[in-house]
């Protein structure tokens, strides 16, 4: 039987009074907007609402805060994608669905920051081998459903699901680019829409 003195032991360390997706998101928008490398930590550690000690003990430094910001963007995008593609209505439509549902968030005003990846990895990943390797990880993911979806919409064996899933993946880091340069959400979907029945064929 433990004591009463035993019985009043509290656990080791203080718990998280925060809730990781909400901080992720918050510093998402100081990533987005300046960049990785211009991003201070004063500024990281305002959006999230911790102080500095408590931001590093959380998530590590500078970078593994990045990474897992751009983790948890690029996870959350692609439950979402799937979601569409799992949905209702042929490739053509639900493909068309994805893209629009991408434009919305790209392009929402007022900064149209685009895509985390796109926009912020891809400027990283020469100087910075681990923001590049999960940035790769999330590309192939993205990837590997679209294929899944090809694979299962009817669509002639040629060109390959693969093949289709690529071409359709380009097309969203075009539109992702697109958007981060300020193009208006009306001629993100004039492309998109163009593009899906050359995806498609």
């Amino acid at each position: 039987m433990r004591s009463g003195t035993e019985s009043k032991k509290k656990p080791r360390g203080r718990p998280r009074s925060f809730d990781t997706a909400e901080v992720l998101e918050r510093v998402r928008g100081v990533f987005m907007e300046k960049g990785f490398a211009a991003a201070s930590l004063d500024e990281l550690s305002e959006a999230a609402g911790l102080n500095r000690p408590s931001l590093y003990a959380a998530f590590g430094d500078k970078e593994q805060l990045y990474i897992q910001t751009l983790r948890y963007y690029g996870t959350t995008s692609i439950e979402a994608m799937n979601k569409v593609l799992a949905g209702s209505g042929t490739i053509e439509q639900r493909l068309g669905k994805v893209y629009m549902a991408a434009i919305d968030f790209y392009a929402a005003p007022p900064s149209r920051l685009g895509c985390m990846i796109v926009g912020t990895a891809a400027v990283e990943s020469p100087t910075h081998p681990q923001i590049a390797a999960a940035a790769a990880e999330l590309l192939a993911e993205i990837e590997k459903s679209l294929e899944r979806a090809f694979a299962d919409s009817g669509l002639s064996p040629e060109p390959t699901p693969a093949a289709r899933a690529r071409m359709a993946g380009a097309i969203m880091y075009a539109i992702a680019i697109r958007a981060r340069i300020g193009m208006k959400a009306a001629e993100l979907r004039a492309f998109a829409n163009s593009m899906v029945p050359v995806i498609c064929r």
